[in-house]
């Protein structure tokens, strides 16, 4: 996940080469061995920008922690802040399968899920994904707005269009746009009515 849009992904830049590896000297790398100690580490890393050093600790305890749902989803945003979203995808996946996650954890682990199909052209299962995120999530304007990526993505454009409409009109603080909200909701409903 991009960091600083919170977007989860990483706006389609190419993958950031040149991260260094930890080294065995790396002070923060030893401060821990625990999984709550090499996971904070991690999350450090990653924050600060040095993904490639969080990704090598993340994989090893990835592995030691196959059911561990937050290690996963951890693993999987890494994974898509270097834009590596094919190696993202199965630690995605075991993220939302397993129970462990906080509210706001899940909530990014199934945009990130959502985000990663649609970059990876599996546009459908973007779709379903997302439906459900926002089913489970109906406040949350980011995967409403994902969703709506993956809807124009499978050819549903108005549904698309329809969809940002209303976030546009429930969410804007523009005044304008405030005074026209009865007039989007309605037009939102069918773009293509006419008198």
């Amino acid at each position: 996940m991009n960091d600083t849009d919170g977007t989860g992904r990483n706006g389609g830049a190419e993958p950031q080469e040149g991260g260094a590896a930890p080294q065995e000297g790396n002070a923060e790398v030893r401060a821990g061995t625990g999984r709550d100690e090499i996971l904070a580490q991690a999350v450090r890393l990653r924050e600060s920008g040095r993904r490639e050093e969080a990704r090598a600790l993340l994989l090893p305890l990835s592995e030691s922690h196959p059911d561990d749902a937050e290690v996963a989803y951890q693993t999987a945003w890494v994974h898509d802040t270097l834009g590596l979203e094919a190696e993202a995808l199965p630690h995605y996946l075991r993220a939302i399968q397993r129970p462990g996650l906080s509210d706001e954890d899940r909530r990014g682990a199934l945009l990130g899920l959502g985000s990663t199909y649609r970059v990876l052209g599996k546009y459908p299962e973007a779709v379903a994904v997302l439906r459900d995120a926002v089913a489970e999530y109906p406040d949350d304007g980011a995967l409403r707005t994902f969703l709506a990526m993956a809807l124009y993505n499978t050819g549903r454009h108005h549904d698309a269009m329809a969809l940002l409409l209303n976030l546009i009109a429930t969410t804007s603080r523009d005044p304008e746009i405030a005074g026209y909200r009865p007039a989007i909701e309605y037009y939102a409903k069918d773009l293509d009515a006419t008198l």
